[in-house]
């Protein structure tokens, strides 16, 4: 069963496009995500009121940082246990400085930080056979372990539906067959956008 988490946990990322979120909205999050991580390392504070209603419904969300066309840091909370302006900033600011596969970012690497959002659907149970690369991401979970794969992800790497299904397993640090031995599957969408997308 998934419950929200307290705090981010660490996925891989990619590139992909949709379409619920307008231009205005999207430059308004990107925009946040800069401010979040900036604000943060001079000190100050910033309002994290949404400006929209829809920019206060609760989503989950992933920002992905890149510095150079390498990842520098991607943290995200998997359910929606925030308005998606602040889950944006909130997850910006852990991509950051709290990745552990990264150094904390510094002042000068901000400004040069290319950022990719990734807003998530509620993920919802799934079998197997209903999997589709390139439009569903996976949540796996069993035995108190759990393992995330954003959408993009496997059409990065050419997988096919299996082995999208046993690299989420082992994400999850649980055996690849998991899948077929009782692991809860559950899939969501995500509309992944950022500084270099239209």
């Amino acid at each position: 069963m998934s419950l929200p988490q307290p705090s981010p946990v660490a996925v891989d990322s990619g590139e992909h496009a949709a379409g619920e979120f307008s231009s205005e909205e999207r430059t308004q999050l990107l925009r946040l995500a800069h401010e979040s991580i900036l604000s943060a390392l001079e000190g100050r504070d910033i309002p994290l009121d949404p400006p929209t209603t829809h920019l206060s419904e609760p989503r989950g969300a992933f920002t992905s940082l890149h510095l150079h066309g390498e990842l520098r840091g991607c943290v995200g909370y998997v359910l929606a246990v925030s308005p998606v302006y602040r889950a944006v900033a909130d997850t910006a600011r852990a991509a950051a400085f709290e990745d552990t596969r990264f150094h904390p970012v510094t002042l000068t690497e901000a400004s040069n930080l290319e950022i990719e959002l990734s807003i998530l659907s509620p993920p919802q149970p799934i079998s197997p056979d209903a999997v589709e690369i390139g439009r569903h991401g996976l949540l796996i979970s069993m035995a108190g372990r759990r393992g995330l794969l954003l959408p993009q992800v496997p059409t990065e790497h050419n997988w096919d539906r299996i082995t999208f299904l046993e690299q989420t397993c082992r994400k999850a640090g649980l055996p690849l067959d998991a899948w077929q031995k009782g692991a809860t599957i559950e899939a969501f969408t995500a509309e992944v956008f950022g500084d270099n997308q239209s």
